[in-house]
């Protein structure tokens, strides 16, 4: 996994595969998930709610009362498909990844705080004996972003390797907690006028070292950093810059 991957592309330049299938993965709200029926190997198929950890890999929330659930139970091989064409009038004409690994259940808290903040709903049967959160080990990607734009992807080319960071994940939940308390405003100019999203009030459910994770109900959008920030004293400063270039955006508009 490489520490400079870029989650999208600058602005002025078209995205490359890999750059436009991590950002599908990290805006993902729901997806289809194929798992194998045990004694037939039948590929069988439902949807699932997905966030994804600091390194981009997906995280499910799952029910050992349900059919996938036990077929993870006797194989844990699995499939991840990620729609990002629901806008489209064409959706063959769009973009969406498909990730292959498998999944496992986990018991890191991380997981738990990164699902709930994305999916807050699923807090009300998250302690539920029967369900388990899972983490997906990627081994590859199958990306299609349209008519003739179709490539296989290695790991390395999906998920960010984090290793280098691990003081500003461990702070994550302290700076969502601060932003949201204390620069409410600022989260909602990232979305706007950074991302380019429409107007509400944005809330920040994920921070790592290539971006942030914004969510509207049911939309969510991805904002790369301008440069990789490996702790909270990196974070801090680019978050204040990046705030005042929302700002002067906002101003350069209204003249």
């Amino acid at each position: 996994m490489s520490k400079d991957n870029a989650t999208a592309a600058p602005e002025g330049r078209e995205p490359t595969p890999a750059e436009a299938a991590r950002t599908l993965v990290r805006q993902a709200i729901k997806g289809g998930l194929a798992t194998l029926e045990p004694g037939t190997g039948h590929p069988y198929a439902s949807l699932v709610l997905v966030a994804t950890d600091p390194a981009g890999a997906p995280i499910l929330l799952l029910s050992s009362l349900a059919l996938h659930t036990r077929n993870l139970e006797a194989d844990p091989r699995a499939s991840v498909l990620l729609d990002g064409t629901s806008s489209l009038g064409d959706p063959l004409a769009g973009g969406r990844v498909t990730l292959i690994g498998r999944l496992a259940p986990s018991e890191d808290p991380s997981l738990r705080r990164r699902y709930l903040a994305r999916h807050p709903s699923a807090a009300g049967y998250a302690d539920f004996g029967d369900f388990k959160f899972f983490s997906m080990t990627v081994e590859k990607a199958h990306y299609v972003g349209g008519f003739g734009r179709i490539v296989t992807l290695p790991a390395a080319d999906i998920l960010e390797d984090t290793s280098d960071a691990t003081g500003l994940l461990a702070a994550e939940a302290d700076i969502i907690a601060h932003m949201t308390a204390d620069h409410a405003d600022a989260i909602t100019l990232y979305a706007t006028r950074l991302a380019g999203a429409g107007p509400g009030t944005w809330r920040l459910v994920g921070v790592d070292p290539s971006g942030l994770d914004l969510l509207l109900e049911d939309r969510a959008v991805r904002l790369p950093f301008p440069e990789r920030v490996r702790t909270p004293g990196d974070i801090r400063r680019v978050l204040v810059a990046m705030a005042e270039r929302a700002r002067a955006s906002g101003a350069d508009s209204a003249t």
